[in-house]
């Protein structure tokens, strides 16, 4: 149980830290959220946890995978914030653009017989 509580305090914590330094310069705190800091503790969690580096393999292609759609919601939030639809609607309306690329792109790959 402190395994993941101390877990999820170093996660919350980048997440948090991420979300100050954006108060002071959004390009620095876009650069940091950008690198793949999330991804590399999902990776350091899943080969603490297993010790399987195939699982880590794995992973890191799934999230490979997925790069791609997820760029949609930053391209939908800044221009639905452009069309002045307000916050909360912007963001809600980029979450389900989002949400459809995936579900499409989920549905493009099992096509081809790429399974996640």
């Amino acid at each position: 149980m402190l395994y993941l509580m101390i877990k999820t305090a170093i996660t919350a914590a980048l997440v948090v830290a991420i979300g100050e330094v954006a108060k002071r310069s959004p390009l620095f705190a876009g650069l940091v959220a950008s690198l793949p800091l999330v991804s590399v503790l999902a990776i350091l969690w899943l080969y603490a946890d297993t010790g399987s580096e195939s699982e880590v393999a794995r992973l890191c292609w799934s999230i490979l995978l997925m790069i791609l759609p997820s760029l949609v919601f930053f391209v939908a939030l800044p221009l639905a914030l452009r069309f002045n639809l307000g916050f909360a609607v912007s963001l809600a309306l980029a979450i389900a653009v989002t949400a459809a690329s995936y579900w499409s792109y989920m549905t493009i790959l099992g096509r081809f017989g790429i399974r996640l």
